[in-house]
């Protein structure tokens, strides 16, 4: 059974615009996935410590019938690939990293995997990328992409680069 999953991009090291549009085509060619469409990449401040460059994030959708833990060992392999390291702390700078933001029909507050993602309703780099791939995906216990940004009340990141894949 295929689900709809949407995974967060970021970089901020290692020339970032490139590393998340050359991870968004590898997301389109992981086994048992289907790339589905792809947000524009926007620029923003890091959350941890200000002495590093700015991110570069993203949202994608993806269908795969991959289990939730198995697209999680999926997307970390992708990291490695780029060179993502662990040891460097919450908020540090990185290459990649991937964040399940939401498992169509899953919830998960396990010790490797929280479904939705805990962060994802105060992030302004999660919440406008997801509303421009899916204005009316509607998060299990949150709410609607469009109420949360309200919530939120933070403005619009700076686009990079204009969105460019959409099937």
């Amino acid at each position: 059974m295929s689900h709809a999953v949407f995974i967060g991009l970021g970089s901020n090291l290692s020339d970032p615009i490139q590393q998340v549009t050359q991870s968004i085509k590898e997301l389109g060619t992981l086994k048992n996935c289907t790339l589905i469409r792809a947000s524009s990449l926007y620029e923003t401040p890091p959350m941890g410590p200000q002495d590093q460059p700015n991110y570069v994030n993203a949202v994608v959708e993806i269908e795969t019938e991959l289990s939730p833990q198995a697209l999680l060992l999926t997307l970390q392999t992708l990291e490695n690939q780029h060179a993502r390291t662990r040891d460097t702390g919450k908020w540090e700078a990185r290459t990649l990293d991937l964040d399940i933001l939401h498992y169509e029909g899953v919830q998960s507050t396990d010790a490797t995997l929280t479904l939705p993602h805990s962060g994802l309703h105060k992030r302004n780099f999660v919440l406008y990328p997801l509303l421009e791939i899916s204005p009316h995906l509607n998060i299990p216990n949150l709410g609607k992409i469009a109420q949360l940004i309200e919530q939120l009340n933070e403005p619009i990141p700076t686009i990079v680069q204009p969105k460019s894949l959409d099937k």
